[in-house]
């Protein structure tokens, strides 16, 4: 089981992007609310329901935890003390981990890099603290993976996708994509 955690100005394409994909590559993955409700408003305005709350996820029965950048989306995600308390709980299990545009923020505050490389949307470099930045659209880096922003959507979930469930897989995902 895979999670996407979702606060309300996430970023559309990187969440829901990376859950279709995810899903044709028969990983199971969930959705999670960390809002009081489980309709929780994108960063332009779209609503998605997550497939369950926050208090009711699990994740330290998760083979990786995921989230999806934007703002005010990553902003939330940083001031929500239990999913980071259980953020860095997980990490410290050795297990992965994956962000995309501003969200690698999260890792970086919560002290996750520890010389990893990684990417972030540009301009919030300063954000990847004990990380080497790359600029990269995405990085794979032991247990950490992150991406650029939204245009990297795809490919950095090709990305988890190989890492998950091997090569073969992704590239079969992204061959039926006809990108």
């Amino acid at each position: 089981m895979v999670y996407v955690f979702l606060a309300h100005g996430f970023e559309e394409i990187e969440a829901l992007t990376v859950v279709d994909l995810l899903r044709r590559a028969s990983v199971q993955v969930k959705t999670v609310s960390l809002m009081e409700d489980r309709l929780v408003y994108g960063a332009h305005g779209i609503g998605v329901e997550s497939d369950i709350l926050f208090r009711d996820a699990e994740p330290e029965r998760c083979g990786m935890l995921i989230l999806p950048g934007g703002m005010p989306g990553t902003t939330n995600l940083c001031h929500h003390k239990e999913f980071n308390e259980a953020l860095k709980d997980f990490a410290a299990t050795g297990k992965p981990v994956a962000a995309i545009c501003a969200a690698p923020m999260v890792f970086g505050r919560a002290g996750l890099f520890d010389g990893h490389r990684a990417t972030i949307y540009p301009g919030m470099e300063e954000e990847l603290v004990n990380a080497v930045s790359t600029g990269e659209k995405v990085v794979v880096d032991r247990e950490i993976i992150t991406g650029r922003g939204p245009g990297a959507a795809i490919d950095f979930a090709l990305a988890i996708i190989e890492y998950l469930t091997g090569k073969e897989k992704a590239e079969e995902i992204r061959d039926g994509l006809q990108g």
